[in-house]
């Protein structure tokens, strides 16, 4: 049996592939991380946390009092939400404003729940 040398390039080549597919396979994230934030149960934990500081300061608060109350709250899970910043703050209040197109302030916010 005479296997020619393109044959043998092709095989190692597929080999060679399969290997590197592999060791690659192994830096791909399989499942999700305990401090994934990002998830939707860790928005709407967030999401619940900012509706109930809102409700307990009976609307007046600013955006930058309620991050303070936020991180401070005894419902706040720190090592979940160690990313946690004012950004984030701002991009849940956008978030909220977008789903309810009436709705353009804290106070609103309030005012409608």
């Amino acid at each position: 049996m005479n296997i020619e040398t393109e044959t043998w390039m092709m095989i190692f080549f597929l080999l060679s592939l399969g290997a590197s597919v592999w060791k690659i396979s192994a830096f791909l994230p399989n499942k999700t991380l305990e401090d994934d934030d990002k998830t939707q149960e860790a928005k709407q934990a967030l999401r619940y946390l900012m509706l109930k500081i809102i409700e307990e300061k009976k609307g007046e608060i600013q955006a930058q009092e309620l991050f303070l109350a936020m991180t401070e709250h005894s419902d706040f899970d720190s090592k979940l939400f160690w990313r946690f910043n004012h950004n984030r703050l701002n991009q849940l209040l956008n978030e909220y404003y977008a789903e309810n197109e009436k709705i353009s302030s804290i106070k609103e916010i309030y005012a409608k729940r």
